[in-house]
């Protein structure tokens, strides 16, 4: 059985701010980042149990892009909550104190 995958307000800003500074950058790439993050939430559906990178937090980092998806689980729910999507140069702390 899949896990569903919700994604946080603030989590949901995070990334439609980096496909606006991909799009401004280059017409169409702000798509593509968007397509690739949503194929990682696909296989979060599947496997979400990657490493455990601080207190109870999962990262995932992109491929193409320099992004790291932080989510937790509930396992019991089988829910994935995306917590935050950040580019890889911040501090991955910084999700908690917003």
């Amino acid at each position: 059985m899949n896990f569903d995958v919700l994604v946080e307000p603030l989590a949901k800003e995070d990334i439609q701010q980096a496909i606006i500074f991909y799009e401004e950058r280059k017409e169409g790439l702000g798509k593509e980042s968007e397509l690739e993050l949503h194929h990682y939430f696909k296989i979060l559906e599947t496997n979400p149990f990657f490493q455990i990178k601080y207190d109870s937090v999962h990262c995932l980092p992109l491929k193409k892009f320099p992004f790291m998806i932080h989510f937790t689980l509930n396992e019991e729910y089988r829910k994935v909550i995306v917590r935050a999507v950040f580019h890889t140069s911040r501090n991955p702390q910084e999700w908690g104190t917003r």
